[in-house]
């Protein structure tokens, strides 16, 4: 008996150690970030995302909840960078984990949203990793500057976005594939509200159906972004509101920096007046998004979901308002422009932490995957910032030996359309020529058209070998077998025709006939018994009725009573078919087979413009429409319905035939011009300018063609710009200005209080130069900017002891130091992938004193700057 119930205890107790084994195991990677019964349900991530939200003006300053929650109760990066300061760019940068330079988003426009992006980058975005292990993904709020609506991005499974730019009224959003409009009703439509009410109903109804599967929201507010339309609760906050008046405020001009920098001037009084209201406006707006904080955190707690969820907050990019003088805007590579806000609270993560390192836009891609247990592509160019966060990981406890962090200290800010490479050739024909000369000329004589021994027609050069052995290149001899192939082959080149496809087609405009064929001719012509050839079928009469067919019927309209009494009413036989036409006739005037064209109908206008197949625009640039729509309420939803989508179709295929053109300007062939008298010799039959190149070096033609493609570079230039010019003028635009981003405010502009009613204004913001590839350094010895502008402009600010970049110490920084900077910068510019994209900090490998970050043998010098 004893034995039997040793036995038992013995079974009992090893059911019971097996048991605590399998719950304990799990996987590693979730360990110890979440509590200890919910180890078997991934966590919630939320990330909550603003427009414009600046770190240097304020902003947070009143965002007391949100600082409540985030701030006291999570981690602070106080380091949080973009990598471009502009919406579209930093958001899909955002989506993706890559640099702009690798997703090709350069602008708010520039392939925004674009054919290529919704095949190559939005495929690949968190959301769709996401997706694929079972998360359930919502996206409610701004997506993309220019997204239209029309389709679902992949990989979420609820959607709810902004069609185009910010608004807080009178927009319209994209429910799960439908296009839903919204007016001016707080209640009802105020943006910011309504993607919290949404995002909170999505989280509790996918809990009470499917509550162990993990959420990922996204939830993309307007705020702060114009046209900062803010609750009407708020619209009296903040009368005085000053948060933006810094250091750099209206310091202007800048003679130090570039071009733009140098045009902007002090601000007038209307516009410092501007920036305090725009401030106030934005900081009321903000409120709302404040009190979503709070809503979202109390329904956490209520729902016990707040321990198993990682809630971020970030915005897009900064702004300025009044900074160096420019009175609002964003795109400038300063701090106030690429400084954000950046927390992170969820399991494991310290309660008021502060994280000192530097973390990008590009770090939120991989950090999500991160925290949902993924591993990051390595295509996605920035890195999981769990890592600073100092999360029970496996077999940390057991660690004796931790390694320090090592983390970046530098990275890339780049902003503006990608330059094409107009100075490849030249490039390609420098490193040709610097080749040794019989290794230029192995490599012409390569070529087919030097192999033959001067057979073929046209050919200037062959290719010999002499007793040595060395090739040579010699000029071929005419010969009178070349002279006689060349005749016979006149007429062709003559018209254009040639085996090579870069020669010009230009008809037959230039063929001139031979001498007897000219002397043939004129005998010909001078013979009066020569038969004279004359047309046939020639309508001298003009035509009296036309036939037109309108709703299936057909109308006879008399043109000569046209003619004699414009102005007047005239009558339209209406016809039903051949048989009948006799008894129209006879009942013409008859009410019910006679319609007045008295411009309730279009068709009695024959130079009417037909619209639609029921609208019309007449001469008088009126519009008239079937009786129909004017009369019943359904047929006219329908066709305003239609009118709709048929604009929708028109904007999508005028997007795509603007890439289009935009790819065909970019390939566009060489041209010639036919139009010239000495296009072609008159003596030989060949075109005089492919002579000529005939009779260069085969060495030089490189450099020719290049010349000739970079002066119909700059004429095409030369010419864009006179069109803009014109255009301009024929709008009677003041306020736009040539290469300048400018914008115009009047008192229609804000819709809600605060109003502006000290008239209109025009201030620009930024110019078509204002690209730039900048390095910018925070670590213990260093905090530096670093930038080179298209236009070859330089700028450097030591933060350390010019904190707010009032001043542009370039010309104190020593010659090699910037020449290791531009090699920095050139490596970062065309890096691919988290290993090429984040440097390990060369300051503590090599432990240089004065560059912290730099290292003395990266590389040899760069003699791009003279003097």
């Amino acid at each position: 008996m004893k034995t039997s119930w040793f036995a038992l205890i013995l079974a009992v107790l090893s059911t019971e150690l097996l048991t605590s084994h399998c719950s304990t195991v799990k996987s590693p990677r979730f360990r110890g970030r979440v509590q200890q019964e919910r180890k078997n349900i991934r966590p919630n991530i939320i990330l909550v995302l603003t427009d414009d939200q600046d770190v240097e003006l304020g902003s947070l300053q009143v965002m007391n909840k949100t600082r409540r929650i985030m701030e006291n109760g999570g981690a602070s990066f106080i380091n949080a960078f973009v990598t471009t300061p502009m919406c579209c760019p930093s958001r899909s940068s955002m989506l993706t984990g890559k640099y702009v330079h690798n997703h090709n988003i350069y602008t708010n426009n520039e392939n925004c949203s674009s054919p290529s992006w919704q095949a190559t980058h939005e495929p690949r975005t968190f959301a769709v990793y996401l997706n694929n292990t079972g998360y359930r993904t919502a996206f409610f709020g701004k997506y993309l500057n220019e997204y239209n609506g029309s389709y679902i991005p992949p990989g979420w499974r609820e959607w709810v976005g902004l069609v185009k730019n910010s608004r807080f009224y009178n927009y319209t959003i994209s429910r799960n594939g439908n296009k839903e409009k919204h007016g001016f009703d707080y209640a009802k439509d105020y943006f910011t509200d309504l993607i919290t009410n949404e995002s909170i109903n999505y989280f509790r109804m996918s809990k009470r159906i499917y509550p162990h599967r993990p959420i990922m929201m996204v939830i993309s507010h307007a705020a702060p972004h114009g046209p900062e339309d803010s609750a009407p609760q708020f619209s009296e906050l903040y009368p005085n509101a000053s948060q933006h008046i810094t250091p750099s405020y209206n310091y202007a001009p800048n003679m130090d920096k570039h071009w733009i920098m140098q045009y902007t001037g002090p601000m007038l009084p209307i516009h410092m007046e501007f920036t305090n209201v725009l401030q106030r406006k934005r900081l009321q707006t903000l409120m709302s998004v404040d009190d979503s904080m709070e809503r979202l955190y109390q329904m956490l707690a209520e729902m016990g979901e707040l321990e198993n969820t990682y809630i971020i907050y970030t915005a897009d990019h900064g702004y300025h308002i009044g900074q160096f003088g420019l009175v609002k805007g964003k795109s400038m590579p300063y701090d106030f422009d690429i400084r954000v806000p950046f927390f992170i609270r969820g399991p494991s993560v310290e309660p008021g932490s502060v994280v000192p390192q530097i973390v990008l836009n590009i770090d939120l891609a991989p950090t999500i995957l991160d925290i949902a247990g993924l591993d990051a592509p390595p295509d996605m160019d920035g890195k999981s910032v769990l890592k600073l966060l100092d999360l029970e990981r496996p077999g940390n406890r057991f660690r004796t030996n931790k390694k320090t962090k090592i983390w970046r200290d530098t990275f890339l800010v780049e902003r503006g359309k990608f330059l094409r490479k107009k100075e490849e050739p030249n490039k390609n024909t420098q490193q040709s020529n610097q080749l040794p000369k019989y290794e230029r000329v192995k490599e012409l004589c390569q070529q087919a058209r030097y192999q033959t021994a001067c057979e073929q027609p046209g050919q200037k050069w062959q290719c010999t070998e002499d007793a040595s052995g060395k090739l040579r290149i010699h000029k071929c001899k005419v010969s009178s077998d070349i002279l006689a192939i060349r005749k016979r082959t006149r007429s062709i080149h003559s018209r254009g025709y040639s085996g090579k496809d870069k020669d010009c087609n230009c008809g037959d405009t230039d063929y001139r006939n031979s001498r007897p064929q000219r002397k043939n001719q004129r005998q010909f012509l001078r013979n009066p018994n020569a038969q004279r050839y004359k047309p046939r079928f020639v309508h001298t009469r003009q035509t009296r009725s036309l036939s037109v067919e309108f709703e299936g019927e057909i109308y006879d309209i008399n043109l000569e009573e046209e003619e004699l009494q414009v102005l007047k009413t005239k009558s339209i036989t209406k016809r039903h078919n051949a048989e009948n036409e006799e008894e129209a006739e006879e009942t013409d005037g008859a009410p019910a087979d006679t319609m007045i064209a008295d411009g309730t109908d279009a068709i009695g206008q024959p130079n009417s413009v037909r619209v639609t197949h029921k609208c019309f625009i007449l001469p008088n640039d009126t519009i008239h429409c079937e009786r129909e729509l004017y009369q019943s309420a359904r047929a006219w939803k329908d066709h305003k319905a239609y009118i709709d989508k048929e604009i929708e179709a028109l904007q999508d295929k005028i997007k795509n035939l603007r890439e289009v053109r935009g790819h065909l300007k970019r390939r566009k062939p060489d041209e010639c011009d036919c139009s010239k008298q000495s296009y072609y010799n008159k003596e030989k039959g060949v075109k005089v300018q492919e002579k000529l190149k005939s009779h260069l070096h085969p060495f030089k033609e490189a450099a020719q063609e290049v010349d000739g493609k970079l002066q119909l570079f700059k004429e095409n230039r030369r010419r864009k710009k006179e069109r803009k010019g014109k255009k301009r003028q024929k709008k009677g635009d003041e306020c736009s200005l040539p290469g300048l981003t400018c914008f115009t405010h009047d008192n229609n502009h804000w819709q809600t209080a605060p109003f502006w009613n000290l008239g209109s204004f025009c201030a620009c913001t930024s110019s078509n130069n204002n690209t730039y590839w900048c390095l910018r350094t925070v670590n213990d010895t260093h905090n530096f900017l670093f930038c080179e502008f298209a236009t070859g402009f330089l700028e450097y600010f030591d933060m350390n002891t010019d904190p707010y970049q009032l001043t542009n110490t370039v010309h104190t920084v020593e010659r090699g130091i910037l020449n290791q900077l531009h090699i920095q910068l050139m490596e970062l510019r065309s890096c691919q992938g988290y290993k090429q994209c984040n440097p390990r900090p060369k300051g503590l490998e090599t432990g240089n004193k004065d560059g912290g970050s730099y290292d003395p043998h990266r590389g040899q010098l760069w003699d791009g700057w003279e003097g």
